[in-house]
């Protein structure tokens, strides 16, 4: 377990700790290297293992405990501090353009970071991280992108879940995997600062747009009543802070027919009239249950069939679960 403390406070603890000690005798008194401890940790480039934290506690006889953020899994200290190993050669299958591959994206765009740590010609960790709810993306996680990444790449994800938070966190660490969507133009680090967006091929195809479409709305997108007075008047929302994101998401919803509003504040536009949200219900739909249950809960006019799985997609049938 590794232990997540508020910014500067990592530092603060070692410092005390070592009071009139050189770096060796301190390392030596916590059976750690001195490397280690004097650059890594001190510098908190590394969280601190629960061990190594409880044993500082106790040398400096103070109580960190309240300055904690949260306590992750060890999988997490590896991710960001294993800069030395050799990363994945796990082979993985490659698949050609699809809808499956298209909604992916979709959703790694949305609620999905690429993680890269390099040293020199050394590379760490090559991973993908899909972030959610705990509990309401419990099965969109589970039950369908799980499958999703077996049936396109042979790869299973680890859940790995927050211990003092909502979130949850599908992760694959494939070096394979991440050179493969860097070459379809999702880079590794910030996707704001990247302004990573749709693949030129997903333009090609509605059916490929469509999908795209779908796993950043699964992510990135709301569902709600637009008034409390009419409760069966629904707008669909897109939120996301990378610019150029948002305008091809808006262009894709353009090219499909839809007619959504302008951005507002450089963050977000809604899809507001009911004949095109029974449209996107009916040609795009939702993979995520989550906003299946919320459409359905809104009125007695909204009916669910059988949930979808991860399986072949019949363009004649209704892909969202749900239609008026």
């Amino acid at each position: 377990m590794r232990i997540k403390l508020k910014k500067g406070k990592q530092k603060e603890l070692i410092i005390l700790a070592k009071n009139n000690l050189n770096w060796e005798k301190l390392s030596e008194k916590i059976g750690i290297k001195e490397n280690y401890l004097q650059r890594d940790l001190k510098n908190e480039k590394i969280l601190i293992k629960e061990k190594t934290y409880n044993e500082l506690c106790r040398i400096v006889n103070i109580n960190f405990d309240k300055f904690i953020l949260d306590k992750l899994n060890d999988f997490w200290g590896k991710s960001k501090g294993g800069l030395n190993s050799k990363g994945s050669t796990i082979q993985i299958k490659i698949p050609r353009n699809n809808e499956k591959l298209a909604e992916l994206i979709g959703v790694i765009l949305g609620d999905g970071n690429i993680s890269k740590y390099q040293k020199g010609k050394k590379t760490g960790v090559y991973q993908i991280n899909i972030t959610g709810h705990k509990d309401l993306d419990e099965d969109y996680h589970t039950n369908y992108l799980f499958k999703i990444f077996q049936e396109l790449f042979g790869l299973k994800p680890i859940t790995v879940l927050s211990k003092n938070s909502k979130g949850r966190h599908l992760i694959i660490s494939s070096k394979q995997l991440v050179n493969f969507f860097s070459k379809h133009g999702l880079k590794n680090g910030d996707k704001i600062k990247n302004q990573s967006t749709f693949p030129t091929w997903i333009w090609k195809k509605k059916n490929f747009l469509k999908a795209c479409v779908r796993g950043l709305i699964d992510t990135d997108g709301s569902i709600f009543r637009m008034s409390q007075r009419d409760y069966n008047l629904i707008r669909i929302n897109f939120t996301n802070h990378n610019l150029t994101l948002l305008k091809d998401t808006r262009k894709a919803f353009l090219n499909l027919g839809f007619n959504p509003s302008k951005i507002i504040n450089n963050r977000q536009f809604y899809l507001s009239r009911q004949d095109e949200i029974r449209k996107y219900l009916k040609e795009i739909g939702f993979s995520n249950v989550r906003h299946q249950e919320r459409l359905k809960s809104f009125s007695p006019i909204f009916q669910r069939s059988r949930k979808r799985d991860s399986g072949s997609r019949n363009p004649g049938s209704n892909p969202g679960g749900a239609i008026f």
